[in-house]
């Protein structure tokens, strides 16, 4: 389980890559490094991976093909930079909102506006997830808990406003017009839209069948 709060953006030092998997390695400073041992988890722009190997500063982890699939790993290049938060012990604070590190899919970067006070991206959403989708709720982005502004159920789109702090500690700032970033929805509000929907297939579907 994870809190969000991406403690830093760190180089990707090799890739290596096969036809349905990709082993890569991050660069990552000695506090993080602190206690790491294979098969613990960490969270690399989101998505929850298991550390696959342990080489001085570099941590190795492998990606196959699901996570291909569904996340953003597939690009990675050696130079890039990846957001990584540790998994949360028992006895943390967590300052931002729970997160598995089970990425849902990914959103697109439609528009940036960026000023000296301000930096914010808007994205767009893939159908499946719009209706976990809503004003002043919150999301995950490449690991990042952020909330959702200006929510347009018609375009599909949402903006994120970015603090000082949160563009330090990630890539956001870097982001362009096209990329792409993980999303991980919020699982209380998957569970409960889910369970709705659910109930009520259950009860029309009784109504149909009911005699007049």
């Amino acid at each position: 389980m994870y809190s969000g709060i991406v403690q830093g953006a760190f180089p990707v030092r090799r890739v290596t890559r096969t036809e349905d998997s990709l082993r890569y390695a991050v660069e990552l400073p000695e506090k993080l490094r602190r206690d790491l041992e294979r098969g613990f988890s960490v969270s690399v722009d989101g998505v929850c991976q298991t550390v696959a190997g342990l080489e001085e500063s570099l941590t190795f982890f492998d990606a196959h093909q699901e996570t291909l699939r569904v996340t953003t790993l597939g690009g990675l290049e050696e130079g890039g930079l990846v957001h990584v938060e540790r998994s949360l012990l028992a006895n943390q604070e967590n300052g931002g909102h729970a997160v598995s590190g089970h990425v849902d899919g990914t959103v697109e970067v439609v528009a940036i506006a960026a000023s000296p006070h301000n930096h914010s991206l808007t994205l767009a959403v893939p159908d499946q997830f719009a209706k976990y989708i809503f004003n002043k709720g919150f999301v995950a982005l490449h690991g990042a808990s952020l909330t959702v502004n200006n929510w347009n159920e018609q375009a599909r789109t949402f903006r994120v406003d970015l603090i000082p702090e949160t563009l330090r500690l990630t890539s956001f700032g870097h982001k362009r017009v096209g990329d792409r970033l993980n999303l991980e929805v919020d699982r209380q509000t998957q569970v409960l839209v889910d369970t709705i929907e659910r109930t009520l297939r259950h009860v029309l579907g009784r109504v149909k069948e009911s005699p007049p």
